[in-house]
């Protein structure tokens, strides 16, 4: 972990007095008019980092038609669909402001070890007393005790705070409007661990559906929809880019994926560093099968058409016609994947470290890292119009420099 770059005061300073999107810089980077989608993970306080991506993606016009997310991610998805484009910034500073514990020292008056034993101070803060506006621990007890109690409370805090928080900071009529940017969430239904996708595309999504897909067992209990019990996404994919995968509307799209945890990392030795590497893991992106998939797909369907197409006229039929035209003409995906890099000492509750000086860390990194990703934009290179999708990774930041 890093201390806060002293750039920050400047750069949250602009958000506060709604700094402008750069004009014209849409064109310039997306001049093939592609679709741009946001993908979101799950990571708790980690999700700081995606908030600093969407601050560089707003400064140079590559604002989501589409954002998916998960937990975390679903929240911050919320505050972006939710608002209006000039308020969509102000909006995502006034949540992590509220959610964030101030240190009691300024970390960067601190040695790195000084750092780590205030961040562990800050976090046992949050397990005692909860996140203000966010989470509270449930008084009494009676679900740690192991005493039944109604589904709905069945865990160690409350998450009631955050509806509030919702419902002051997130416009949910405009979310909903034809005008709003489409925003999915995932759950998962408790009754039989299935993954639901919210869509507003679909109908309306409220507080409760944000609520429900950040509901992490045992500690948030699951939220009631329709009847319907569910638990965070994350605990059947924690990386919503399959929703981005199946869906069917085949145009050329720029997915930004967010990853926040590590799926690779130093063996561990220390039981501090097991429980580390154990949560990365277990939340890690599994991006690289879905994707290899996608492309087998594609390629399959790509020789169908083929095929048909070098049938005799006899052959060929208006089913034949209507059956091929289903499986969607052809598209490019391209994939920039920022991978949240922050080791945080290889703390197993780094997920819970609402430290302000964490936070407003890991939204610079997550900003500095965007940039690096838009000033090499990649997708700008020509591809071929059979080429089904084209991942790329952040280059080296000496390239950049």
């Amino acid at each position: 972990m890093h201390a806060p770059c002293a750039l920050q005061s400047s750069r949250f300073a602009d958000i506060a007095k709604g700094a402008p999107v750069a004009e014209g810089a849409e064109h310039r980077l997306n001049p093939a008019g592609l679709r741009i989608v946001l993908v979101l993970q799950g990571g708790g306080a980690l999700g700081a980092y995606q908030a600093g991506v969407y601050h560089a993606l707003h400064e140079h016009g590559l604002a989501p038609d589409w954002v998916v997310g998960t937990s975390i991610g679903a929240i911050n998805a919320a505050l972006l669909a939710g608002n209006r484009q000039a308020d969509r910034l102000r909006r995502l500073r006034q949540f992590w402001d509220r959610v964030a514990h101030r240190d009691a020292v300024d970390p960067v008056r601190l040695s790195d070890d000084q750092r780590r034993a205030n961040i562990w101070l800050s976090t046992l803060d949050t397990l005692w007393r909860g996140v203000p506006g966010f989470f509270k621990p449930r008084p009494f007890g009676l679900f740690a005790a192991g005493l039944p109690v109604a589904p709905e409370e069945a865990s160690f805090y409350d998450t009631a705070e955050l509806t509030a928080t919702l419902k002051e900071l997130v416009d949910f009529d405009y979310l909903n409007s034809p005008e709003g940017m489409r925003l999915t969430v995932n759950a998962l239904r408790v009754r039989c661990g299935s993954l639901v996708s919210f869509d507003s595309r679909d109908g309306n999504i409220c507080a409760e559906h944000i609520r429900a897909s950040g509901a992490l067992p045992p500690g948030f209990a699951p939220v009631r929809i329709d009847g319907e019990l569910y638990w965070d996404g994350g605990l059947y994919s924690n990386t919503p880019l399959e929703t981005v995968l199946d869906d069917r509307s085949q145009v050329d799209t720029l997915c930004f994926m967010v990853d926040l945890w590590s799926a690779e990392g130093p063996e561990p030795r220390t039981l501090e560093e097991v429980q580390t590497r154990q949560k990365d893991v277990t939340f890690a992106s599994r991006s690289r099968r879905h994707l290899e998939d996608y492309v087998n797909t594609r390629r399959m369907q790509q020789k169908l058409r083929e095929l048909y197409t070098a049938l005799p006229d006899r052959e060929k039929s208006a089913q034949g016609a209507r059956e091929l035209d289903a499986l969607g003409c052809g598209s490019t995906l391209h994939v920039v994947r920022l991978p949240y890099a922050g080791r945080d000492w290889q703390m197993a509750m780094k997920d819970i470290n609402f430290s302000k000086g964490s936070i407003e860390w890991r939204w610079d990194q997550g900003y500095r890292d965007a940039l690096r990703a838009i000033d090499a934009a990649g997708w700008l290179r020509f591809v071929a119009d059979d080429t089904p999708l084209v991942v790329h990774e952040l280059p080296p930041v000496e390239r950049v420099a």
